[in-house]
């Protein structure tokens, strides 16, 4: 691990205009992700900014009746929140689908939404990675492994997926963002535009600023309906999906869904949802149009429609 200076910051906007400040500063909650990019040299920040003591760990209800997630909120506690269980059981259950008790425990809102790639090439600082470093090569394109990795979204550039679980709730639930730029102003960006597609800048992952910092994430009102979420992984635990289908389905058998494992951001089409109650077949074509899979990672295209078949069976047999 490369040398690095800290302080502690005193409120949300003294964060972001230090971190503006600084070249190459980072805000550090939990740690789970960046400590084990700063060990791998992966990430190199120069000084460090701890946001802990900025009071942003409370979820409190808003005016129009729906949920503000303070940006500290630990993973652990917003999946037990009786508010979060009752009316966003579909968030309640992606957070405790992720990673294990231990990490729940520390894991921020804020820091779940900036989880970097898990894609083995992004980890290995020997081989090739536009995420990595910029213009050095795709090496899971240039025939390398490719079997978790992207197949809609995607680009010449890069096919690495986004990991979280509790993002692909978020993007079902429509959550808003919300920052505080350097210059101490505020920002609401919907979670649809908060992740970034590849392109040829696939370093740039998320539409925050140099200096922004994430404060906490709104959800609009309950929208009723069954919720759930049905992860597909390699493994029964601790392991990130292959393919993940986070769902809230009305009675009529109308909803909304979006899929996590398979795009650099969660993935939801809206002309999906239109054909759900024809079937899973047809809305998993419809979301899937325009897919890039790879001879590896071709099993995800049936393997959606699956594992979507399965959440609509789910959500009939419980309404």
């Amino acid at each position: 691990m490369k040398p690095f200076t800290f302080e502690r910051a005193a409120t949300p906007a003294a964060a972001a205009a230090a971190a503006s400040r600084q070249p190459g500063a980072r805000f550090i909650a939990g740690g789970t992700n960046l400590l084990d990019l700063m060990k791998l040299q992966i990430e190199t920040p120069t000084h460090l900014i701890d946001v802990n003591g900025l009071g942003l760990d409370r979820v409190e209800p808003t005016t129009d009746g729906g949920l503000r997630i303070g940006a500290l909120v630990r993973n652990t506690d917003l999946a037990a929140d009786t508010r979060v269980r009752r009316d966003y059981g579909v968030l309640s259950r992606a957070l405790l689908a992720g990673a294990s008790g231990q990490l729940r425990n520390r894991a921020t809102t804020a820091g779940n939404l900036l989880q970097r790639t898990r894609c083995p090439y992004f980890y290995d600082t020997e081989q090739p990675c536009n995420k990595r470093k910029p213009g050095s090569g795709c090496g899971a394109l240039g025939g390398g492994m490719s079997r978790p990795l992207g197949i809609v979204g995607v680009s010449e550039d890069c096919i690495a997926t986004h990991p979280s679980d509790m993002a692909v709730a978020m993007r079902v639930l429509d959550a808003t963002v919300e920052t505080v730029r350097a210059d101490g102003r505020a920002r609401r960006i919907p979670i649809a535009d908060f992740h970034r597609l590849p392109g040829n800048t696939p370093h740039l992952e998320t539409a925050l600023e140099t200096g922004e910092l994430i404060t906490a994430v709104t959800l609009p009102r309950p929208a009723g309906g069954v919720h759930l979420y049905q992860k597909v992984r390699d493994r029964a635990s601790y392991a990130f999906a292959l393919v993940s289908v986070a769902a809230v389905i009305q009675r009529d058998g109308s909803g909304r869904f979006a899929v996590g494992g398979i795009a650099p951001r969660p993935w939801r089409v809206e002309a999906a949802e239109q054909r759900l109650r024809e079937g899973a077949r047809p809305a998993a074509s419809t979301l899937l149009a325009g897919a890039r899979p790879t001879a590896d990672n071709a099993f995800k295209l049936p393997l959606v429609e699956r594992t979507l078949g399965a959440v609509l069976a789910q959500a009939r047999t419980q309404a």
